[in-house]
């Protein structure tokens, strides 16, 4: 009976969902079953009529049937019109063009969630980075999504929980309330840099992971990676003003070991590929979703050699993935570095 009287009282709230791959379909699915107005964007038209034609993606949510309740087009105006709430799930190279689309259609009584997770590859920016830079005047309406958060479990109503941050207490409560359920449970956080660089170095440590995975090195070469590959993330993160504790949480250490271990994980994929010995060309053109683990990893390393900070694991996937460095070598080459304290170049100060 509650259940019900929720899903009428959802039905008042739109919600507009800018992205029509994996995870913006899930979320799009996930917060249906609940009663919300939801609307999805997507820039390909041809894929868009597909969904509504057969109200099903084979390619990113085989299984899952939309209902008639869920609005799709690939007009930007028309599923932005009257939300409450933007949910933004496009890959990170596509943020800033997106956010420039709709700075002229959106208002400032909507709030604005990003689950979007890498680093701009032209710009070495985080995705905050590139939404304030874009939303200037949209700081406040601003929040950021993250965690261990696979797309077809919580499309199945998968117990989920994950991190929403922003700089406005008000937007996260509210973010909070609204959309936490029996299945899913949002914590709130006000530290924007450590969840934005959780989320994003995760997927180049999970690349590392699925390398030790294809090279059959065992459990405790993934344990190893996971776990300095955490130092990694902590070490940047403390350099540009997080909080360290985040990388302790569902931005951090959760989303890590998820993507790290999970046979859902796309990052991984490709790194079990690649330590089976395939190129990166290879498995690129065999894709048909996005691995921001690719990008991130080039971003990151290059960021990270412009502010001094060691981060080996980073700089081997990017070795593999762009100078084709042999995956065997790399092991070779983490193993033989010079021998450090485990907390080295962590502490915040």
């Amino acid at each position: 009976m509650l259940g019900n009287i929720r899903k009428i009282m959802n039905k008042s709230i739109k919600i507009a969902i800018l992205g029509a791959g994996s995870f913006g379909l899930s979320f799009g699915y996930f917060l249906d079953s609940f009663g919300f107005n939801i609307s999805v964007w997507g820039h390909d038209n041809t894929k868009i009529q597909e969904i509504i034609n057969t109200k099903e993606n084979k390619y990113y949510l085989p299984g899952f049937i939309f209902s008639d309740d869920i609005f799709f087009s690939d007009d930007l105006g028309s599923v932005i019109k009257d939300a409450q709430y933007i949910f933004v799930m496009v890959p990170t190279q596509h943020l800033r063009e997106l956010f420039k689309k709709i700075i002229e259609i959106i208002n400032s009584n909507q709030v604005i969630v990003i689950g979007s997770k890498g680093i701009e590859i032209k710009t070495m920016s985080m995705v905050y980075e590139i939404a304030e830079d874009i939303l200037a005047g949209m700081i406040d309406n601003l929040s950021y999504m993250s965690g261990p958060t696979f797309a077809r479990e919580i499309a199945g109503k998968i117990p989920t929980a994950c991190v929403i941050a922003s700089q406005n207490n008000s937007v996260v409560n509210q973010v909070q309330k609204v959309f936490s359920n029996e299945s899913f449970r949002f914590y709130t956080s006000n530290d924007i840099i450590g969840v934005n660089i959780g989320g994003a170095l995760k997927n180049v440590v999970a690349i590392a992971s699925g390398i030790t995975d294809g090279l059959g090195l065992g459990l405790n070469s993934r344990a190893a990676i996971i776990t300095r590959g955490l130092a990694e993330i902590t070490r940047l993160g403390v350099k540009l003003g997080a909080e360290p504790l985040t990388f302790q949480g569902l931005a951090g250490i959760g989303d890590l070991v998820l993507t790290c271990t999970g046979g859902l994980s796309r990052n991984r994929s490709v790194g079990v590929r690649l330590g089976k010995g395939e190129g990166w060309s290879e498995i690129s053109n065999s894709m048909n979703m996005v691995a921001e683990g690719i990008y991130t990893s080039k971003a990151a390393f290059e960021l990270s050699q412009k502010l001094n900070i060691e981060m080996p694991i980073t700089k081997v996937v990017y070795d593999i993935i762009y100078e084709e460095m042999n995956v065997k070598d790399a092991v070779s080459i983490l193993m033989g570095r010079e021998l450090k304290a485990e907390l080295y170049g962590i502490k915040k100060g």
